[in-house]
């Protein structure tokens, strides 16, 4: 090959970079160049549902382009979360995820992705607590008295949840665990089963959504021993905190947005910025707190780190209790 022909060669193949950066740079520059499609990995309704419409509709004020919400439910969200890692890593599509994402790796058999390696964090929109809710006959009103009522009385508590493998169903787990005591847990169908037979004096504990529950504690029909979390709750700032009768105790709801993989990072961190900022000031920040959610609009490092930490904790939690979908 002529000299002068393999340095031009040459000189090409070492453009290239530049111009894939260039490239890249424009891409993002010019985002969004089209609909933006938002997965939602549940059938229509719920609160997941109705975060994702409310983030929707300020996006495409701040993006002015339309955000498409896409129905895809199956598999405790693996269904939709799955259709989210296969897409374009080009920004255009993202997924809503709640703690199942961090809960899924170490409950599923099997996993047509990996949560870590396949999908990236955009922003954690928000936070909903997990309280510990009784029948107001039962004799404990502190974590100290039900443990050491517990301890006393081995074998007769048992506490009741929205379903198996839920994070409120953990939370019971890790109370368990950590408090040293054992207690049955009994799944439903959702909350509203849950709570009725709470109510009804047929389990004696309940670990739900707080905002699910309040309503029957201002009723006097049910009544809270304590939340879950790590911080007490904006909302309800008198409720105590397991965590401080048993240090380093902390389980949450996590609601937040992830996108494909490989999607570049700058384009990322002003996705989640984006979102992120009127996650915390705006209109948006008041229709979460009426429906019982804490606002966060986390930097996609945050998030990618909460996921971290949340899959290693529930991954213990699980092992240590052999908790098993039926």
């Amino acid at each position: 090959m002529p000299i002068l022909r393999r340095r031009r060669i040459a000189a090409a193949l070492a453009a290239l970079p530049a111009f894939a950066m260039a490239g890249s740079a424009v891409a993002q520059s010019t985002w969004p160049a089209k609909p933006v499609k938002l997965v939602v990995p549940f059938a229509a309704g719920g609160p997941t549902d109705t975060i994702a419409r409310l983030v929707a509709q300020k996006m495409q004020d701040v993006w002015k382009q339309p955000v498409v919400i896409e129905y895809k439910p199956g598999g405790g969200t693996i269904v939709g979360t799955d259709f989210v890692a296969k897409s374009p890593a080009d920004g255009y599509t993202l997924g809503m995820s709640i703690s199942a994402h961090q809960i899924n790796p170490s409950l599923q058999p099997t996993m047509p992705y990996d949560t870590l390696k396949d999908l990236s964090g955009v922003t954690q929109l928000a936070q909903a607590h997990f309280g510990l809710f009784a029948h107001p006959s039962f004799e404990p009103n502190t974590i100290p008295e039900l443990i050491a009522w517990a301890k006393k009385n081995p074998g007769k508590l048992s506490y009741a949840t929205p379903g198996l493998g839920t994070g409120t169903h953990l939370a019971g787990e890790l109370l368990k665990g950590m408090g040293g005591f054992d207690m049955v847990h009994v799944p439903y169908k959702g909350s509203a089963p849950a709570q009725q037979d709470v109510i009804g004096g047929r389990v004696p504990l309940l670990f739900d959504i707080l905002y699910s529950a309040m309503p029957f504690v201002r009723q006097g029909r049910l009544k809270v021993i304590a939340l879950a979390s790590p911080k007490r709750a904006e909302g309800e700032p008198a409720i105590p905190l397991i965590s401080e009768t048993l240090p380093g105790f902390g389980a949450l709801s996590v609601m937040g947005i992830v996108a494909p993989a490989g999607v570049p990072r700058e384009l990322l961190r002003r996705i989640g910025g984006d979102i992120g900022r009127s996650v915390k000031d705006s209109d948006l920040t008041t229709r979460m707190a009426q429906l019982g959610m804490e606002p966060v609009g986390s930097t996609p490092d945050e998030f990618d780190a909460l996921i971290r930490v949340e899959i290693d904790k529930w991954a213990k939690v699980i092992k240590a209790g052999n908790i098993k979908l039926e």
